[in-house]
């Protein structure tokens, strides 16, 4: 297919083994690159997701995440791809790729990471739509000790579940039906315990601002079933003493560390 390309399109050059080796390392890797954009985009299915879109988020992810980056810098891999959805998508193309390939650039600890209020071009998201969610930090008590459970996303960190509820219901009934669909468990909310924000990206609506308030939850010490939720690839129970070793976000280190302060004081 490839070679058909090259010799229909005249594209005969020195880079055909760079070409060839893009493409092997894509097919290698789209189960991964596709996770990816369902946890970077997660109000998007992805195969709702135009299919010129689709890949040129694919060439991009694998170019920002598993290319050597002396070879390709990660402004270039964005911008390239941002040039390729101007060229080739629809009019909200290249505002899409932009805000994927930006969520992901900032995963990876480039410049930038710490400001969630700003994108990766370093402007103001203001204008960003707002959006409230709601999520908890599930504990349990289990022969002596204390658990908390947690979700582990693709981007390899640890973390709270969370999610957008029922316009009909209340804060506190939405988070029980969300920790319900995503960890299979039953809940009773004890207090709030902060709120924190972070930047999601849709192809229509572009710039999302997402708030969620985050709530301390008990349950019974259960099974965990982690439900059909884009992005997670994994849920457990940990002891309250190995909490703090995990690979946390460090916007949700402070809802981690007062929730594991209230449960050591009921210790």
């Amino acid at each position: 297919m490839l070679d058909r390309n090259i010799k229909e399109f005249s594209l005969e050059s020195d880079d055909n083994h760079f070409m060839e080796n893009l493409l092997r390392g894509i097919i290698a890797r789209s189960k991964d690159i596709d996770n990816i954009i369902v946890k970077a985009a997660p109000d998007w299915p992805i195969d709702k997701i135009s299919a010129v879109d689709r890949n040129i988020l694919r060439l991009g992810l694998f170019e920002l995440l598993f290319s050597d980056r002396k070879e390709v810098p990660p402004k270039v891999a964005i911008n390239e791809s941002i040039e390729l959805a101007k060229n080739f998508g629809s009019e909200n193309s290249s505002r899409f790729v932009n805000g994927v390939l930006g969520a992901v650039y900032k995963e990876l600890g480039e410049p930038g990471k710490e400001d969630t209020g700003k994108g990766v071009d370093g402007k103001s998201d203001n204008k960003a739509i707002k959006e409230l969610l709601v999520g908890a930090v599930v504990y349990a008590s289990h022969e002596g000790d204390i658990y908390m459970a947690l979700v582990h996303d693709v981007f390899g960190h640890w973390t709270l579940s969370k999610g957008k509820i029922d316009p009909k219901d209340d804060q506190k009934i939405g988070t029980q039906k969300k920790i319900k669909e995503e960890l299979g468990l039953e809940v009773t909310l004890e207090q709030e315990l902060g709120e924190n924000e972070y930047i999601a990206y849709d192809p229509e609506r572009g710039k999302v601002r997402k708030k969620v308030q985050y709530f301390l939850a008990k349950s019974d010490f259960s099974d965990i079933k982690l439900g059909e939720t884009g992005g997670l690839d994994d849920a457990k129970w940990f002891k309250l003493r190995d909490i703090l070793d995990l690979n946390f976000y460090n916007d949700i280190m402070p809802i981690v560390t007062k929730a594991v302060n209230i449960l050591l004081s009921k210790k």
